[in-house]
Order: structure tokens, then sequence, then C-alpha cells
């Protein structure tokens, strides 16, 4: 027992722990974090059904240069389209509204990734620190796509 606990404590030990993490924030708390630190908002709109949002969290937002950009000069959202919460952002009430039985819709996501009255996922949504659209995107973004935004987005 002795040597098995030992081994694991080797073991973590030796495991890096350098992984980059991306620090995500939630709608409701942007109001705070603006009144400490004026940054620009990220916000990632997927669905757990999206192929190509899969592709974006598992390439794009682990790419490391990319989690410390974003952790370093941006806020981060990460939002389920298909949220059924409601959400009080920017003094407005957003609920999820059912489109079927078991589908539908977030009025935030609509509200935030809407381009030419269509919402495609994965949907990027880009605010200033005042909660205004600045940048909208509905495309899966590479890493060398991403950095280069996020480059221009710092000016």
């Amino acid at each position: 027992m002795r040597k098995k606990l030992l081994l694991l404590l080797l073991l973590f030990s030796v495991i890096p722990s350098g992984f980059a993490q991306l620090n995500l924030v939630s709608f409701e708390q942007i109001d705070s974090l603006q009144n400490i630190e004026k940054r620009k908002v990220v916000v990632f709109i997927h669905t757990n059904w999206c192929q190509f949002c899969h592709a974006m969290k598992n390439t794009t937002f682990k790419n490391e240069s990319i989690i410390k950009e974003l952790n370093n000069t941006f806020y981060f959202i990460a939002f389920n389209a298909e949220e059924k919460r409601t959400i009080i952002f920017n003094n407005a009430i957003f609920k999820f509204k059912s489109t079927g039985n078991t589908s539908g819709i977030h009025e935030l996501a609509m509200q935030l990734g809407t381009i030419n009255k269509q919402l495609n996922y994965p949907a990027l949504c880009v605010l200033n620190s005042k909660n205004e659209i600045i940048f909208q995107d509905n495309n899966y973004i590479k890493p060398k796509e991403f950095k280069l935004l996020l480059e221009k987005l710092k000016e």
C-alpha cells in the first residue's frame, strides 16, 4: 500500500503541470470583471451536435498560445446555444426558446451569433468593453487564423 502511494506521488510530480487552461467566464460575470479591468469579450457560440464546434474546441481552443492570449487580454465565454437557463446580460433578460419537443435556441445566442439573418455554428462574437458587437464570424477558425484575429482585436 505504501509503495503504491509513493508511486502515485512520484507519477504526479513527473507529469508536467504547465498545461495551459482556458479561463472561462459567464455572461453574468462580465459587468463585474469590466469594472476591474476593461477587456474585449470573445464569445464562442456552439452546440453539442456541431462537428465544427467540437473541432474548434479540440484544435483552436487547445492551442497554448491562443489560450495564453485569451487569458491575458480578453474575457472568454463558451456558450451553448441550446442552454436552457435564463441569462441576465447587458440589462436584458434572455431565455431559451423551444422550437420543438427536444429542440430550441437561446435568445442570447441568436442576439450575438446571427449574421445576415442566420445563425450558423460555430459562431464567434466579440464585444467591446461596453458589450457592443465589434466582430462576428460563423465558420470554423483554424488556430493560425484565430491568432491573427486576436492580434487585430488587440488594436
